[in-house]
């Protein structure tokens, strides 16, 4: 069984690289914004929640967060392992985390700020089947519309530039001191992320020592 934590600031890629590194090897993506982003598409009171933190911003609360991981996890749907995205981060989540759950590795995306803000604010989701695209590398056939099921295309509430602002404040205030705390543990292994995916998943990989990327058909 494997299990490993994916992390990286907004826009690194973890969540194509952990649908990419889940593929071949049996394991559970589980990804804790597509788990928020269902309870506000979905109306929950939990998505009332998550929806004021990302309009202004912030981060989901620590209890909040914990909650909804344990109980993602809890389902135990996850035979060969999972990858996580989005978990922890704060040292709070990840002293959590560590005593809940033995890991295998923590992948850690690296990416300059300034590709940060190019790769966000270039994000467009699909209000209607959910479908993520990105302007740079994943343009729609028709401008501003969904391939698939053909509605205009938002961007996400929390992709402007002042909830970017926001997150990366967070993310060197909060999220880079778990990065340390996982350091210490020798559990941390350091991908750069600026170059093409295939590159990334590759050194991700061979980091790990896990096999090579090997799509399905």
């Amino acid at each position: 069984m494997r299990k490993y934590v994916i992390m990286g600031v907004q826009g690194s890629g973890k969540g194509t690289q952990s649908t990419m590194l889940c593929a071949d090897l049996d394991l559970v993506h589980i990804s804790v914004g597509d788990l928020f982003r269902w309870h506000v598409q979905n109306h929950t009171k939990l998505g009332a929640q998550v929806r004021r933190a990302m309009r202004a911003g912030e981060l989901v609360g620590d209890d909040l967060v914990e909650s909804v991981v344990r109980g993602r996890l809890d389902q135990h749907d996850w035979n060969f392992g999972f990858v996580i995205d989005g978990f922890p981060r704060n040292g709070r989540q990840a002293e959590f985390f560590m005593e809940s759950y033995d890991i295998d590795g923590v992948i850690h995306l690296e990416l300059p700020d300034d590709e940060v803000r190019r790769r966000v604010l270039s994000r467009r989701l699909c209000p209607g089947c959910g479908m993520d695209y990105n302007l740079i590398a994943d343009r729609p056939e028709v401008e501003g519309r969904c391939d698939i099921c053909g509605t205009a295309l938002i961007t996400r509430e929390d992709d402007t530039p002042e909830a970017l602002a926001a997150r990366l404040r967070d993310y060197y205030e909060k999220t880079r001191p778990v990065l340390e705390l996982f350091r210490r543990k020798e559990v941390i292994h350091d991908v750069y992320a600026g170059t093409a995916v295939e590159q990334v998943q590759a050194g991700i990989r061979e980091t790990l020592g896990l096999p090579a990327y090997n799509p399905k058909s």
